[in-house]
């Protein structure tokens, strides 16, 4: 099973973004996802941005690692 984390993108420059999830900030890969932007949140699997989350998917993703 892989598992992936929600995070607030701080920062975007040369495709990569800094990352902070619960005060802990990480430099990641952000090359798959377009026109990131400080204020968005990412799904980050092993280093890399794989997807945007949105609204509802972001409370999905929050609940869902609280039950874990």
């Amino acid at each position: 099973m892989c598992v992936g984390i929600k995070a607030r993108v701080s920062d975007v420059e040369n495709g990569m973004a800094v990352i902070d999830n619960s005060g802990v900030r990480r430099k990641i890969s952000s090359e798959l996802i377009e026109d990131l932007a400080p204020g968005d949140y990412v799904m980050v699997h092993a280093g890399i941005a794989i997807a945007r989350v949105t609204g509802d998917d972001s409370e999905e993703a929050s609940e869902v690692m609280e039950a874990l």
